[in-house]
């Protein structure tokens, strides 16, 4: 049986298109207009025809002659549309925003295409944004052209991966089988999360502004987690660390593992944080806990922003350490500057919650065909 087809739009580095390869799809092609994730994209991807572009610039007959389908015949369209538009995180958010309109490039793809499905992913700040208009428009527009359309919120942690993180899925399809979501695998009841240090612990050791690059594991494989990421190989990749400043590398001395801001003296405080609330900015010079979940990895894992402290070691995480809290294995290799490689990191859906989610579906047209041969029976 040949693999199914799959095109990435908006694919960053290619968390996404890695996932649902686990899963067995052939991604053909994917598009994106960041240039270094472009080049991540397409040495991760080597069976798969990267596009440097902005959205607007490609259109649907072009992405069918690089795939080499024709309308109809390719079976998912994945993508994730910038979602700075409709983040928590910006407190300027809204319609007004030009990125908010870029799922309708999304849209006009689908209907050139012509996908059998799509699965598309955002923040969950899109279904408060607009009271809920875009949500609703999503899918009202999304019917017109033939598709039945579902949306959930997954949280990621459920899924193996160490980190929270919440993201919605919409999923659709224009051939009258069942939308499912994948179910859970951890949490009470079920297997125990994966923790941080689960993900980290077998990474060499290095210091502030360091790198061990091409250096090999400190253990062998600790756990299935470890295994999962390492595969075969032998050395690390993309293990460098950003170099803080003195001030920080103070700040961190005292901040115990769990703490946070709130244990730094005061006189040694950033200006901006010496009138916050006690109560304020929970996440922001946070030390994480090694048998606790990370917090959502962003695109700068910047100290000052998020618990992005080292359980042990008075630095921020690496690039692999990101990754690792990512799910993304370590043949990943990101290009481009260690703040470019953080942003691809960042901004990607977990692999591991991408296989899960093209695995639902391909059960669901497993048992779809299970049927249709009994019946013919």
């Amino acid at each position: 049986m040949s693999r199914k087809t799959a095109i990435d739009l908006f694919c960053g580095a290619g968390g996404l298109s890695e996932g649902f390869h686990q899963a067995g799809y052939s991604v053909l092609a994917g598009n994106d207009v960041d240039a270094a994730a472009g080049i991540t994209y397409q040495r991760t991807h080597p069976d798969s025809q990267f596009i440097l572009a902005p959205i607007q610039d490609v259109s649907p007959s072009k992405l069918l002659k690089v795939a080499g389908l024709k309308s109809g015949e390719l079976d998912i369209l994945l993508g994730g549309p910038p979602c700075q538009a409709y983040s928590v995180y910006n407190h300027q958010r809204g319609m007004h925003d030009e990125r908010a309109s870029l799922f309708k490039q999304y849209l006009k793809m689908v209907k050139g295409l012509r996908p059998r499905w799509f699965v598309m992913e955002n923040v969950t700040g899109i279904t408060s944004i607009a009271c809920g208009t875009v949500v609703d428009t999503i899918k009202k527009e999304l019917g017109k052209l033939g598709y039945s359309v579902e949306w959930q919120i997954l949280k990621a942690e459920e899924f193996g991966i160490p980190q929270e993180r919440r993201r919605i899925f919409f999923i659709g399809n224009r051939v009258g089988l069942p939308i499912r979501f994948p179910e859970p695998t951890h949490g009470k009841g079920l297997k125990p999360f994966v923790s941080i240090w689960d993900a980290i612990g077998d990474l060499p050791e290095i210091q502030n502004g360091g790198t061990a690059d091409n250096e090999p594991y400190i253990t062998a494989p600790q756990n299935s987690y470890q295994r999962y990421c390492r595969g075969s190989r032998k050395t690390v990749l993309n293990h460098s660390s950003p170099k803080l400043s003195p001030v920080n590398l103070e700040r961190m001395q005292h901040i115990p593992i769990g703490g946070s801001w709130r244990d730094i003296p005061f006189h040694l405080l950033p200006n901006g944080m010496k009138k916050a609330k006690r109560s304020d900015h929970t996440k922001r010079y946070g030390r994480m806990r090694p048998d606790g979940l990370s917090c959502t990895v962003l695109t700068k894992c910047d100290i000052h922003w998020g618990a992005y402290i080292h359980p042990y070691t008075d630095r921020a995480v690496s690039v692999r350490e990101a990754a690792r809290l990512q799910g993304f294995p370590d043949s990943f290799k990101f290009y481009g500057s260690k703040t470019e490689q953080y942003v691809q990191v960042g901004n990607a859906v977990p692999p591991i919650l991408g296989r899960q989610v093209a695995q639902s579906i391909l059960s669901t047209e497993d048992e779809s065909n299970k049927l249709i041969d009994s019946s013919a029976a």
